[in-house]
Order: structure tokens, then sequence, then C-alpha cells
């Protein structure tokens, strides 16, 4: 069964960025042998750490969106355990699982705000002009909460 997952690593500061890409090369590799794909990838560049990791202060971040099975996200943990050297930290997180739940809270709110506004005698879908959405505000509250 396919899923999808972020895999973020912490690169050693020390390496160097043709380095970077080959672990890339080799992450790439694995996937592409184990039957999965990488869907994205972002190199989100030299950062300072949270917190000091051995004697490093900063690090290399870069994240992978991997759809596959678990067996390939089990052989890059195991892989990537074996390159202290290189990568400082990473971390494995299925996130199908979360877009599903995001999907069904928005398909509910949505047949929740037809029903009532069917109730109320208004067309089911927003009309040019009604102003902004509830879900255009990004932490969730509506044009009522927002007006006062």
């Amino acid at each position: 069964m396919k899923r999808l997952y972020e895999l973020v690593y912490v690169v050693s500061p020390d390496a160097t960025e043709e380095q970077i890409q080959t672990l890339h090369t080799q992450i790439e590799e694995i996937v592409g042998r184990l039957g999965a794909t990488i869907e994205n990838t972002e190199n989100w560049g030299r950062r300072r750490l949270a917190y000091e990791i051995g004697l490093h202060k900063e690090g290399t971040y870069v994240l992978e969106l991997i759809s596959g099975g678990g067996d390939v996200m089990k052989e890059l943990d195991r892989r990537l355990r074996v390159m202290r050297d290189l990568v400082i930290r990473h971390l494995v997180v299925r996130v199908d699982e979360e877009n599903q739940v995001v999907e069904q809270a928005r398909s509910r709110r949505k047949s929740e705000s037809t029903r009532r506004r069917l109730a109320r005698g208004l067309p089911a879908e927003r009309q040019p002009g009604e102003g902004p959405r509830p879900e255009d505000f990004e932490d969730g509250r509506d044009s009522a909460e927002v007006q006062s």
C-alpha cells in the first residue's frame, strides 16, 4: 500500500553542496529500487539548530516527500542512522492520514454550510460579493468574529 511520508534530515554544516547532492542521489536510488517515488524535494538551506547536537550549532535542512510503503521508510531510516558523520538528525512522518482528516473536515464544513444556506433560503453556493469565506481565515474564525 502506497502512503505519503515526509522525510526531514539535517546535514552537517561541514558538508559541501556536492555531498548533499550525493546523499540525495543515494536516497533517490533506495526509493526507486524499493518501488516508491519522491514527490517533492526542498532544500531549506543552512539554518541554526534549536539546540546544539554534538558540536554542531547549524545544519542544512532537506525535506523529501516520498510516496511508498513502510519498508522503504524502514530502509531509509536504517541507512540514515549509519551516516552519522554526514546526517546529524532525521525524522520520518506519515502525512497521508493527516491530509485525509483535513479533507474530511473540509467536506463536512462545506456540506454543513450548504445545509444552513438552503435552510435560510439562500443559494447553496456563495455568490460573488458576499464577503470572505470562513476558510479564507487561517485561524478558523468566521467573518462575524473578525468584524467584532
